[in-house]
């Protein structure tokens, strides 16, 4: 009997002490649900400021030398030597190509031949005139003579004309058999060899010769993109689309030097709804080379932006929101409208947001109207504004 009494004792004590602890923890968990309720959900918070920012647009291009010159032959024949290789850097005037000469020289000596034979019957219809002369001015002869040997001559002097000018021709084309260099450039590939015929009427050039020292990137845009870049670039409020274009090579890297662009095509292409741009880049080490690829990238400068870190928004359907902070710490869900993106922020555009607003950064999901917040102090977030990306 006293070991069931003693058994019942213990019982009452353990369940007095669970009982205590569970009273102390409901206290605990109210204390703090009065604290957090009282002071607001603990949220990092940011505070709105004015900044530089750029938003960016990209599009494909394709880059020649500003001189790319296809080297054809002049005359045909039989290919005799090739002084250069492929890739080669030649100069304005350099030899590049010989032809087999011998028929011109045959022709040219053939011309020639022609010209001091014209020459010769020049000089005799000359001589007739000055030898009938006298004559006719003593009338030992008529006047008639005269006229003819005059007739004489003048034929005489327009068959040397004809062959000097048939030599000429004949010249010209054996000089065509060295072919030189028109400007300063990069031999492309040689798809002859020597022993080939070459002819005139080829349909593949001897070579390409591309002037690299400065090159052009050529690149189409649609036709609202156009019609937003023209509007941009007369803009003179608080954003400007910048003059300068980088170029992205192959490798994602960034071309050192800035280009301008410098031409356009005039006109819409019916067929695709696009317009050709052309941008002109110096190139003095070489870098650029006649067929390469690469990205333009155009760039709207906006001095002073409003810009919200992108984890900071929601979405409903198609539109964004944001909970701002009123003085008294409680949320408000506000939508914003978005103008453009970097990386990793939105470009808020002109009156959805002002600077030196509070906005909640991260927890979004555990807000609604109306709910307070402690706001949590968070560090300058680094962000790259000029992340490139599209419109």
């Amino acid at each position: 009997m006293r070991n069931r009494t003693s058994k019942k004792y213990i019982n009452f004590n353990k369940f007095f002490r669970i009982g205590l602890v569970a009273l102390v923890a409901f206290n605990f968990v109210s204390c703090r649900e009065k604290e957090k309720k009282d002071h607001g959900l603990p949220l990092p918070v940011i505070t709105l400021k004015e900044e530089k920012a750029a938003k960016s647009f990209q599009y494909l291009g394709a880059i020649e030398g500003v001189d790319n010159v296809d080297i054809r032959p002049q005359v045909d024949g039989i290919l005799e030597e090739i002084y250069v290789d492929e890739g080669d850097f030649v100069k304005k005037g350099q030899a590049l190509f010989k032809i087999n000469s011998q028929p011109y020289v045959e022709d040219y000596k053939n011309a020639m031949a022609n010209v001091q034979v014209e020459r010769a019957k020049l000089r005799k219809a000359k001589t007739e005139i000055e030898r009938i002369r006298p004559l006719i001015d003593n009338e030992v002869i008529s006047k008639v003579r005269m006229e003819t040997a005059q007739a004489d001559y003048e034929v005489a002097k327009s068959s040397l004309d004809r062959a000097q000018a048939l030599a000429a021709n004949m010249r010209i084309k054996l000089d065509f058999t060295t072919i030189y260099a028109p400007v300063n450039g990069f031999m492309g590939r040689i798809p002859k060899s020597i022993g080939n015929v070459v002819k005139k009427t080829d349909d593949e050039p001897l070579t390409v010769l591309s002037n690299v020292q400065d090159v052009y990137v050529y690149f189409s845009m649609s036709e609202s993109d156009y019609l937003y870049y023209e509007r941009m670039k007369k803009d003179t409020t608080s954003r400007k689309l910048n003059t300068e274009v980088k170029l992205v090579l192959a490798d994602g890297s960034v071309y050192e030097r800035s280009g301008v662009i410098d031409a356009n095509s005039g006109q819409i292409d019916k067929s695709t709804g696009s317009i050709s741009l052309r941008a002109k880049f110096d190139n003095p080490d070489t870098l650029l080379r006649s067929g390469n690829t690469g990205k333009i990238i155009m760039e709207q400068i906006y001095p002073s932006a409003i810009l919200v870190p992108q984890g900071a928004t929601t979405s409903i359907q198609d539109k964004k929101f944001v909970f701002a902070l009123k003085p008294d710490s409680t949320v408000v869900r506000k939508e914003i409208s978005i103008e453009g993106r970097t990386e990793k922020q939105y470009i808020v555009s002109a009156g959805s947001l002002e600077a030196e607003e509070r906005i909640v950064v991260s927890g979004l999901d555990k807000l609604a109207n109306g709910v307070k917040v402690k706001p949590m102090k968070v560090g300058r977030l680094v962000l790259d504004n000029r992340t490139l990306g599209q419109r």
